[in-house]
């Protein structure tokens, strides 16, 4: 048993966006851990929630992996790094050979973007790889935002962030930020940040067809009728126009297409988008009232907006509603970070660039899919791997990287079946999960707590800009190794071609360099990349790529030109963290577009625009009947992978399906019964709660759970396995600009179930 001395380390937390700081003190016996938050944090001053504290038991969890596995016929066998890395080439190298690159996929799940060797390293893979066939968690979650983003601002990241610390009034669509700590919003403590507005006089009105715990403390709650969010904001955009109230402020000078907008919205009276969202008319104005007479407003649109078949339209309407009460760019409304690691928008020409290609270049085998920002929707991987052409070409391979998605895509029976019939499947991960068990090689995933953490993603997405490096907290167990070394691995097994870890991980540095050096944004622009490599020689791995990318940012040293500047020594002299500051206004110059401005009407939003009258339309004749299916947040889980917690297992953290009581009473459905759940794909059982605080002919699961395999290694999750909302979901409507599928908004039948 490895005796360790007793420590104290400061970290960022990995497990959410929030980036919460965390304290960690370690020793002497390897289970001897406590979190909790980091009061000297400048940006959480000792927030926390139960998933950070629940570190500790992440870290020592007995089901988690230690050892690579590799499977043989129906059994598992732990062996070596050098035994797993061969089998893995010996599997994925001749399917690239003889069946092409686009014969092996890649999936990237969720904690991709909460690793920093992951993030940077799966680029490595997939490059090497040289595969089209790349698919994500973004294709279930906040693609349509990141879509309608891209052509209004020109980059993918240029995601407007609510400036929560000085708004006068908050508008939230489809999100629940008091559990699920912010969601394409880095905040950490959103429940006191949301209570410090109303402190302050501000307002906090909630849309979402549930009454949430963030609805609980809001001063207004409205019912909407699930993915009718768009038809909502086009209303209020269009009550901006019809009564004078639409301006843009200091944005005007900056913006194209106010006019063809406002044509586009001439379908979404308050009436017409009333009958079909059941917020009332009269509402729907005195909201576009509100937000043009409020000092300061924002509207905040997430998972419940983007997961519908008009994700993308109420993205852009977000947008559309925040510029037109003048609230882009400026103080209390919404604007753009300026990750001190730099993005899409800190780099390049500042103020103008080559925009976004929407729709992709890339069309998926089996229904002609297009790709969007480099990748395939999420719910096409199933068909891609059991549908061959006459030829027999198919998806034959897959790499899976910190994911589940058979628990988090839609249509998980077909996929699951899917995954068994693959030549090859390896993964990394730290978990034998209901994904994982169908790979022929897992490469187990390093502890949280034995790994450096930078957060590359949420800094862009920072209700503040901030910058907190955190070293390991634990070492790696012996003969442990951290995913950048397991990826730089496992691409130099698959891929082949003589090179060493070492010589790809310093090819990878070489093209930082060089990239930095080229970029005109830099503050290293013009210098020789020999002579930036030379300045971070003594790191390796991520740390140096890191220490590149700190050095040649907005705010770096820019290797010497800058004395002042950020370096990585400079954030690890700052152990909890630097603060760089609020916000500020970033017109023209965060912009990417190829006019150098705003675009407010791109021709694939404007089509998406009369779309959605169309589908006005329809719900003005249809009949309003039946139920709908809906997600839910819970405080305690995360997507798919803390079920095996103890410190995070039950309580709040039930799997049951909610159900307004007059539903209840009309379909004969008892509190705590079985009942049967049915869509179009998939059906399955549950247990009946019975919640006053939803709309009537709206139900509700949580999605995440489904733990009763028995070919996983989950104890504790398997204890309260919940059921896999992912059966019902179907993997056919998506939203056509993004290729996100439709998970809110399902329709189902529900029945008790008959006694034996």
């Amino acid at each position: 048993m490895t005796v360790l001395p007793t420590s104290t380390t400061h970290r960022t937390c990995p497990l959410c966006e929030a980036a919460c700081g965390l304290t960690v003190t370690t020793g002497p016996g390897p289970g001897d851990i406590a979190v909790r938050g980091d009061a000297e944090d400048p940006f959480s001053r000792g927030y926390v929630c139960p998933k950070g504290v629940a570190l500790g038991q992440l870290h020592s969890d007995p089901d988690r992996l230690r050892a690579p596995l590799v499977r043989r016929g129906a059994e598992w066998t732990e062996v070596g790094w050098d035994e797993a890395f061969a089998e893995a080439g010996r599997l994925l190298a001749p399917l690239l050979r003889e069946h092409g690159r686009d014969s092996v996929g890649v999936y990237l799940g969720n904690p991709v973007v909460h690793n920093l060797g992951l993030g940077l390293y799966s680029r490595v893979l997939i490059q090497a790889l040289g595969t089209g066939y790349r698919f994500s968690a973004s294709t279930v979650d906040q693609m349509p935002k990141q879509v309608a983003c891209g052509l209004m601002y020109g980059t993918e990241l240029s995601v407007t962030i609510p400036d929560l610390d000085r708004t006068d009034y908050l508008l939230v669509l489809g999100a629940n930020p008091m559990v699920s700590n912010g969601s394409l919003l880095t905040a950490p403590d959103l429940p006191g940040r949301l209570r410090a507005l109303r402190l302050r006089g501000g307002r906090l009105v909630v849309v979402d067809p549930r009454r949430t715990r963030t609805a609980e403390i809001a001063d207004e709650h409205l019912a909407i009728r699930p993915g009718t969010d768009a038809l909502l904001l086009a209303g209020i955009a269009r009550t901006l126009f019809d009564e004078g109230l639409a301006d843009p402020g200091a944005a005007a000078g900056h913006l194209n297409g106010l006019p063809e907008l406002r044509e586009a919205l001439l379908p979404f009276t308050p009436e017409a988008v009333a009958a079909a969202t059941r917020v009332p008319a009269d509402t729907v104005r005195r909201l576009a009232r509100e937000l043009a007479a409020a000092p300061s407003a924002a509207v905040y649109g997430r998972i419940g907006t983007t997961t519908t078949a008009f994700g993308t339209a109420a993205s852009w309407l977000v947008d559309v509603v925040n510029t037109l009460t003048g609230n882009l760019d400026r103080p209390g409304g919404v604007m753009w970070p300026e990750p001190a690691a730099g993005s899409p928008n800190t780099t390049g020409e500042a103020g103008r660039g080559r925009g976004v290609r929407i729709p992709g270049s890339r069309r998926t085998r089996v229904r002609g899919l297009p790709s969007v920002f480099g990748e395939f929707p999420a719910a096409a991987l199933a068909e891609e791997i059991d549908t061959p052409a006459p030829d027999g070409t198919r998806l034959r391979g897959l790499v899976t990287l910190a994911g589940n998605p058979v628990l988090s895509t839609p249509n998980s029976a077909r996929l699951g079946a899917a995954l068994a019939s693959l030549d090859a499947m390896v993964s990394v991960d730290a978990y034998l999960n209901e994904t994982t068990r169908h790979a022929h090689v897992v490469l187990p995933a390093a502890s949280p707590l034995a790994r450096s953490h930078y957060d590359l993603v949420f800094t862009a997405f920072s209700v503040r800009d901030q910058a907190h490096y955190s070293p390991p907290s634990l070492p790696l167990p012996d003969g442990g190794l951290d995913e950048a070394e397991v990826l730089l691995r496992l691409t130099c097994a698959a891929v082949g071609g003589g090179l060493t870890p070492d010589e790809l991980d310093d090819l990878t540095a070489a093209d930082t360099a060089r990239r930095i050096s080229a970029d005109p944004s830099s503050p290293a622009f013009g210098r020789d990349p020999l002579e930036l490599l030379a300045a971070v020689a003594h790191r390796g791995r991520q740390e140096r790529l890191l220490d590149l990318m700190l050095r040649g940012g907005p705010y770096g040293d820019g290797f010497g030109a800058e004395p002042e500047g950020l370096t990585l020594a400079v954030l690890e002299a700052a152990p909890h963290g630097l603060d760089l500051g609020p916000l500020r206004p970033r017109l023209p110059g965060v912009l990417r577009t190829p006019s150098g401005r705003v675009e407010l009407a791109p021709p694939q939003l404007l089509a998406e625009a009369g779309r959605l009258a169309a589908h006005l339309a329809e719900l003005s004749s249809a009949p309003d009947g039946g139920l709908v299916l809906i997600g839910r947040r819970q405080l305690r889980s995360n997507n798919s992978w803390m079920h095996n917690v103890p410190l995070l297992a039950g309580g709040s953290n039930g799997c049951t399906l909610q159900i307004a009581p007059g539903d209840a009473e009309r379909l004969g459905i008892l509190d705590g019964e079985r009942v049967s759940v049915r869509s179009r794909v998939g059906e399955l059982e549950a247990s009946a709660e019975l919640v006053p605080g939803l709309m009537r002919g709206v139900v509700s699961l949580p999605h995440g759970w489904g733990h009763d395999d028995p070919a996983t290694r989950n104890a504790t999750a398997a204890l309260a396995p919940g059921v896999n909302s992912n059966l019902l979901t179907d993997e056919e409507p998506l939203d056509p600009l993004s290729g996100t599928a439709v998970l809110n908004g399902i329709p189902v039948e529900v029945r008790p179930v008959p006694c034996s």
